[in-house]
């Protein structure tokens, strides 16, 4: 309980710096506007309106963006940070909520130069976050339920957890997360980039 208090008392809308990172990330690449929708299957409008801070971007559109520069989700929001030292204290750890599905992010770890990564998330219930296959191409991944029941549908696999158990992901393939149940669920994603 009080854990779910510090969450939701730390969170601070991150939504100008994210816009900032995606453009950074696009301009980097010399891509435009239309080079990043067609890589991420987002019409240019909507990058555009991310990137200009004028709508907060979903967790679907964050995991196809993020797919289109060959990072994780979880890199770019550390990107967006801007957070490079060794310790990370728990105040500190960036969080983000999809306006969507009211998900909850917490960055526990994620640094550009460590392939390791570690995200705490809570799903909402009855809340479907999904991913589509390029999200998982350059990444191992695992999934470690701390709390309630998670289905998560990996290609045409179906995988129901429950408290204590954990999922490896196997060959890339588009997934959604569901939580079915009628209480929160909560979660750990570790990811080691290749």
């Amino acid at each position: 309980m009080m854990d779910e208090v510090a969450d939701r008392g730390s969170e601070l809308d991150p939504t100008p710096r994210i816009a900032r990172r995606l453009r950074d990330e696009r301009e980097a690449r010399g891509w435009s506007l239309g080079d990043l929708a067609a890589r991420a299957g987002v019409s240019k409008a909507m990058i555009s309106k991310v990137e200009r801070g004028e709508a907060s971007p979903t967790a679907a559109l964050l995991g196809r963006l993020s797919a289109a520069f060959q990072l994780t989700v979880a890199t770019l929001l550390a990107r967006a940070e801007s957070g490079d030292g060794r310790l990370l204290r728990a105040a500190d750890q960036p969080r983000w909520r999809d306006p969507e599905t009211r998900y909850l992010r917490r960055q526990v770890f994620a640094r550009p130069r460590s392939p390791l990564e570690l995200v705490k998330v809570e799903l909402p219930a009855g809340a479907v976050v999904a991913y589509p296959a390029a999200s998982y191409a350059f990444i191992r991944q695992l999934v470690w339920v701390t709390q309630g029941r998670l289905v998560i549908q990996e290609g045409g696999e179906r995988h129901e957890l429950r408290t204590g158990d954990c999922l490896e992901f196997g060959a890339p393939a588009d997934c959604a997360y569901r939580n079915e149940s009628k209480a929160s669920c909560r979660y750990l994603v570790v990811l080691v980039r290749q």
